[in-house]
C-alpha cells in the first residue's frame, strides 16, 4: 500500500447530539497519510462541531476516531499530537509574533536552537519574517492570522487541522493566504486536514474533498470529480459557483429508450440504475446554458435543446456575467463569460442546453441516476421520436 493510501484518520460512524437535536450523525471519513483532505459544506453543517470532537474539546455520542491507526476517542487533548490552527486568531497579546509561534515548542521542551530554526522556517513559509518581534496589536488582521497559522504549524507532528482559518477576512487576504496554503503540505512534508465554508477555497487546495451537509458525509472524492460527476444532488448544489439550477422532471420509459421530461424540455437519458423512480431532479450548471446565437463555438454534432427565456438580471462580476432568467415560470441562473450585451432586461431570449450536460437525480434520495443521452446517438433517438410523433 502506498503512502497515499495509508490512514492517517478515520471518522468511524462519529454522531452528535445536543439532547434530543441531532448534530452529526453517522460521519465516515477516511484522511490518507501526504494528503491535503478538506472538510466542505455550508455554515450550520456540523463541521466545528467535528473538529471539536477530534481535538478532543468535545466527545462523541457515538462512534470512534483513528489517528495512525490508534483509537484516540477518549485520549486527552494534549496527547493527541495535532497541530491545531483554529478559525480565531487566538495569539497571546502580551507575548511577541515569535514568543506565540513558539509557544508550543516551549511547553514541549523543545531546545532553543531548535525552536529557532522551527520559527524561522515557519516564519518564512507565511512571510511574517519582518514581523518577528513586534506585538500583535501591531499587526493586521491577515498578518494575525499568519501568525496563528505558523504557530499551528511549528508543532512538531506529521498532521495538521485547520479550522476554516481563513474566515472573516476579506477576498483579498484569503486569495493571498490560500496561495501560501497551497504549499503547506509540500513543505511540510506532512498530513493537512482542511475545514472550510468556502467552495472556490475548497476545490483550489483539496487532494480529495469530502462535502458535509446537514451533519452526514454527502460524498468524497477529488474536486474535479464532484464537480462533472457528482452521485449525490446535494453535492451538486454545493460544489460550483454559482450554484447549480435544478428542475423538476419525470422519467419513463420508451420502449428501450428512458425520457426525462421537464418544464423546459424534454430528451433521450442515460440511466444507469434498472429501476429508476419516476419522479427527478436535473441539475443544471450555470456555465451550461448558452445563448442559441452563439452555440457555433460550443461545438457539438447532437445539437442541444432551446426554451424561451426572458433576462431579469445581469451582474457584472468583471470577469464574466451572472445572468438571471425566467423560463416558463423556471428561474436560473446563467454564467455569462462574453459579456454579452445585447439581452437588454426583459428581453425574451433562446437559451439553449445540450443533453449531456444535464444530470439526474432521484427525487426521494437525491442519489445521481443518469445524464441526458450523449452525441450522435441522442439526435437519432430525438428525430425517431420526432418522426413518430409527427
Amino acid at each position: 500500500m502506498s503512502e497515499s493510501e495509508t490512514p492517517i484518520l478515520q471518522f468511524e460512524q462519529i454522531s452528535k447530539s445536543y439532547g434530543n437535536v441531532p448534530v452529526l450523525s453517522g460521519v465516515d471519513l477516511t484522511a490518507n497519510a501526504g494528503e491535503l483532505t478538506v472538510i466542505y459544506g455550508p455554515p450550520a453543517s456540523g463541521k466545528s462541531v467535528l473538529m471539536r470532537i477530534l481535538t478532543g474539546l468535545e466527545h462523541a455520542t457515538s462512534g470512534r476516531i483513528l489517528l495512525r491507526g490508534e483509537d484516540i476517542t477518549s485520549v486527552a487533548p494534549a496527547d493527541r499530537n495535532i497541530g491545531y490552527v483554529p478559525q480565531s486568531f487566538a495569539l497571546y497579546p502580551h507575548l511577541s509574533v515569535r514568543k506565540n509561534i513558539s509557544y508550543p515548542l516551549d511547553l514541549a521542551g523543545v531546545p532553543a536552537s531548535e525552536s529557532r530554526e522551527v520559527v524561522a522556517n515557519a516564519a518564512a513559509m507565511l512571510k511574517i519574517e519582518e514581523h518577528l518581534e513586534k506585538s500583535p496589536d501591531q499587526l493586521s488582521g491577515g498578518q494575525k492570522q499568519r501568525v496563528a497559522i505558523a504557530r499551528g504549524i511549528a508543532k512538531r507532528t506529521d498532521f495538521f487541522v485547520l479550522d476554516d482559518p481563513l474566515a472573516g477576512l476579506d477576498f483579498k487576504l484569503r486569495e493571498q493566504l490560500v496561495d501560501d496554503l497551497r504549499g503547506l503540505k509540500t513543505a511540510t512534508g506532512a498530513s493537512v486536514l482542511y475545514v472550510t465554508s468556502d467552495v472556490i477555497e475548497a476545490m483550489t487546495l483539496a487532494d480529495r474533498m469530502a462535502v458535509l451537509s446537514e451533519g452526514q458525509i454527502i460524498e468524497t472524492n477529488q474536486p474535479e470529480a464532484l464537480y462533472r460527476t457528482p452521485q449525490h444532488a446535494h453535492t451538486m448544489a454545493l460544489v460550483g459557483f454559482p450554484p447549480a439550477n435544478f428542475l423538476r422532471g419525470a422519467l419513463e420509459r420508451r420502449g428501450a429508450q428512458y425520457w426525462c421530461t421537464t418544464p423546459l424540455f424534454s430528451f433521450p437519458a442515460d440511466i444507469g440504475v434498472p429501476h429508476a423512480p419516476r419522479q427527478v431532479y436535473v441539475g443544471l450548471r450555470p456555465e451550461r446554458i448558452h445563448l442559441s446565437h452563439r452555440l457555433g463555438d460550443v461545438g457539438d454534432d447532437a445539437g442541444p435543446l432551446h426554451a424561451s427565456a426572458s433576462v431579469v438580471l445581469r451582474e457584472d462580476l468583471g470577469g464574466e456575467d451572472i445572468v438571471y432568467l425566467q423560463a416558463q415560470g423556471v428561474s436560473l441562473t446563467m454564467v455569462d463569460r462574453d459579456h454579452h450585451r445585447g439581452d437588454d432586461l426583459h428581453e425574451n431570449v433562446t437559451l439553449s442546453v445540450f443533453p449531456h450536460h444535464l444530470t439526474i437525480f432521484a427525487a426521494d434520495t437525491g442519489g445521481a441516476l443518469g445524464r441526458g443521452a450523449h452525441g450522435a446517438a441522442a439526435a437519432a433517438i430525438r428525430a425517431e421520436a420526432g418522426a413518430h410523433h409527427g
